[in-house]
């Protein structure tokens, strides 16, 4: 079924991202009728300098 991949500023915790990842689930099993086996997230940590809006890098951004 569904695959979602998720991009965060790095910085998160692993229990946030677990939290994130059990309230996607639930809501996708909730909405799709599948059962939770069959959905994976993947978690991608980017750096701030490695993210851009606007033009201009997060890293820099006040």
């Amino acid at each position: 079924m569904p695959t979602y991949r998720i991009e965060l500023f790095e910085g998160r915790s692993v229990d946030e991202k677990r939290k994130l990842a059990e309230a996607i689930t639930r809501v996708t099993t909730e909405v799709l009728g599948s059962s939770p086996e069959s959905v994976d997230i993947v978690i991608t940590d980017v750096p701030r300098h490695n993210w851009a809006t606007a033009g201009k890098l997060w890293s820099e951004q006040s």
